[in-house]
C-alpha cells in the first residue's frame, strides 16, 4: 500500500468531472468514463496519450507517494492529516491554464502560488515521518544520473526529487506525447478545459491518496478540509 497527499477539487466540482471525463475516469470512485468527442483528436488518441495520468487520477501532488515507515499506522497518518490540515487556511489558485511541461501537458497557474508553495513543503517536513526511506534499488531505478544535484539531494532527503525549491505546483493531463502530437494536443485541450478554468480553484482540501499494490489506480481514500472546525461553521 502506498500514500500519497494532494489536492484535487471536491468530487462533484465541474474542473474534477471534466478532467476525469478528459482522463477518462474519476478519482474518487475510480469508475471509467468515455473521452469527450473534440476536434483533431480520436478517442483512441486520448486514450492512449493519457493513460499515466488517468492511473494517477487528477491531482496535483504535494507528497509524493510512500510507503509507512514501521511504527506508524493508516490511522496514525489520518489522525494526523487532520491536524495538520485544520493548522492551515484554504485559499485561492492563481488562475490556471493549461501548460507544455517537457512533452507533456498539463494544468497550472498563471504565476507560481506563494500559498501552495509553502503548503507543500509543509506537507513533506510534516509527514517525512510516515515515510518509509526508498532502498537502493529504488533509487537507482530513478535513474539519479539525469537529476540535478539539487534534485538528487531531494531525492535521498525526501525521498522524490521535485520538492521544496524543485516543487512546481501542476496537474498533469497527459502522458509524453510525441513531437508531432503536440500541437494538436495543445489546441484541443485548451479549448476543451477553457469553459472549465473561468472560476477561481479553491484550495480547501488536501486528499489522502492510496494505491492499494503497485501499478493499481490511485483513488481517493479521504478529504480533509482546510482551516480550523470553528471557523468553518461559522464562515
Amino acid at each position: 500500500m502506498r500514500y500519497s497527499i494532494n489536492f484535487t477539487p471536491p468530487a462533484h466540482d465541474p474542473l474534477t468531472l471534466g478532467a476525469a471525463q478528459w482522463l477518462g475516469r474519476h478519482v474518487f470512485s475510480g469508475a471509467a468514463l468515455d473521452h469527450p468527442a473534440l476536434r483533431g483528436l480520436s478517442i483512441h488518441d486520448i486514450a492512449f496519450n493519457t493513460a499515466l495520468p488517468r492511473r494517477a487520477g487528477f491531482h496535483g501532488c504535494l507528497r509524493p507517494s510512500f510507503r509507512l515507515a514501521p511504527g506508524t499506522s493508516e490511522q496514525e497518518l489520518l489522525r494526523e492529516l487532520m491536524r495538520f490540515a485544520g493548522r492551515h487556511q484554504p485559499f485561492t489558485l492563481p488562475q490556471l491554464e493549461v501548460v507544455r511541461i517537457a512533452s507533456q501537458f498539463a494544468l497550472a497557474p498563471v504565476i507560481p502560488s506563494q500559498a501552495m508553495h509553502l503548503l507543500a513543503g509543509a506537507v513533506v517536513t510534516e509527514f517525512e515521518r510516515f515515510r518509509l526511506p526508498m532502498p537502493d534499488d529504488e533509487i537507482e531505478r530513478a535513474d539519479p544520473g539525469n537529476l540535478s544535484a539539487g534534485q538528487f539531494a531531494n531525492m535521498l532527503r525526501w525521498g522524490d526529487p521535485y520538492v521544496m525549491d524543485e516543487f512546481r505546483f501542476h496537474m498533469m493531463l497527459t502522458g509524453p506525447l510525441a513531437p508531432a502530437d503536440l500541437g494538436r494536443f495543445e489546441t484541443a485541450l485548451r479549448s476543451y478545459f477553457s469553459p472549465l478554468l473561468c472560476d477561481p480553484v479553491e484550495v480547501t482540501n488536501l486528499a489522502l491518496f492510496v494505491e492499494t499494490e503497485q501499478g493499481a489506480p490511485l483513488t481517493v481514500h479521504s478529504l480533509h478540509p482546510l482551516g480550523r472546525v470553528s471557523a468553518r461553521k461559522t464562515a
